[in-house]
C-alpha cells in the first residue's frame, strides 16, 4: 500500500476475515495506516518489521493465545496495545491489563467508541512538552526525555502506565481519587471498571518500587485513591 507521512500505523491481529473487514471499512481513510495479521506468529512477525503505532489484537488467536501474544510484544516494543475480544469476564480484562495491553474493549462495540479510545492510547505514546524533572529518593521522572530511573536503573513503562505516573507527577503530594483518575487515564467510560486501575497501578509499583508489598512511593489512600509520595526536606 501507499504511505502517506505522519499517518498512524495501526496493525490488526484477528482470526475472523470479517471482522478485519469491517476494521478496514470503519477505519480506512486518510487517518490510518492499516495492516492485517490473522495469528499470533504472523503478528508477531509482523510487529517487528512494521514497527506498528498501535496494535488492535484479539484473544482468540488459532496458534496461540492473545494473552501470550502480549507478552512477547512487551518483549519487542512498548507499542500501545487495545485488546478487542468477546471475552468479558473481569479475569480475563485483568490478565491482558496484567500481560502489558493498554485497553480492553469487549465485543460488539461501537465504532465512535473504539475511535475515541485509539485517539486516547495514541495522544498518550506521543512525546509531551518539556516539563520538569520529578525527583524523590530513588525515582526520577524526566518529563522532557520521557525517561523514569528507579533504584538507578532505567525503567520501561507501556505508555498507559507512563500517563499514569506522569499524571500522579503533576500531582505529587495530593491524593486523587479513583474517579480522577480513571476519568483522566482512561475516560469517563470506565469510571465503573476500578480494576483497570488497580492493575495498573500494581504494575507500576513493580516496576519502581523496591518493595511493591510496601510501597514507598505511591501510596494507596484507603476508599479514596492514590498519591505520589514526596519525601519533607
Amino acid at each position: 500500500m501507499i504511505e502517506t507521512p505522519n499517518r498512524p500505523r495501526l496493525l490488526i491481529i484477528d482470526d475472523e476475515q470479517a471482522i478485519r473487514r469491517f476494521l478496514h471499512t470503519a477505519l480506512d481513510g486518510s487517518e490510518f495506516a492499516l495492516y492485517d495479521a490473522e495469528d499470533g506468529h504472523t503478528a508477531l512477525a509482523a510487529a517487528a518489521t512494521l514497527l506498528p503505532d498501535l496494535i488492535l489484537l484479539d484473544l482468540g488467536l488459532p496458534d496461540m493465545d492473545g494473552i501470550e501474544v502480549i507478552s512477547r510484544l512487551r518483549e519487542l516494543s512498548l507499542v500501545p496495545i487495545i485488546v478487542l475480544s468477546v471475552r468479558d469476564r473481569e479475569g480475563d480484562k485483568v490478565a491482558a491489563l496484567n500481560a502489558g495491553a493498554d485497553d480492553y474493549l469487549t465485543k460488539p462495540f461501537g465504532i465512535e467508541e473504539l475511535l475515541a479510545r485509539i485517539r486516547v492510547v495514541l495522544r498518550r505514546s506521543q512525546p509531551q512538552v518539556a516539563e520538569p524533572v520529578f525527583s524523590d529518593e530513588d525515582l526520577t521522572v524526566d518529563i522532557a526525555h520521557r525517561r523514569v530511573t528507579a533504584q538507578g536503573n532505567d525503567i520501561a513503562l507501556t505508555p498507559t502506565e507512563y500517563d499514569l505516573l506522569r499524571l500522579l507527577v503533576s500531582h505529587a503530594g495530593k491524593v486523587l481519587t479513583h474517579s480522577q483518575i480513571l476519568k483522566h487515564i482512561w475516560g469517563v467510560t470506565y469510571l465503573e471498571q476500578p480494576h483497570v486501575l488497580r492493575v495498573n497501578i500494581s504494575n507500576l509499583r513493580r516496576k519502581i518500587e523496591a518493595n511493591p508489598s510496601r510501597p514507598r512511593h505511591i501510596i494507596t489512600e484507603p476508599g479514596v485513591g492514590y498519591r505520589l509520595r514526596v519525601s519533607e526536606t
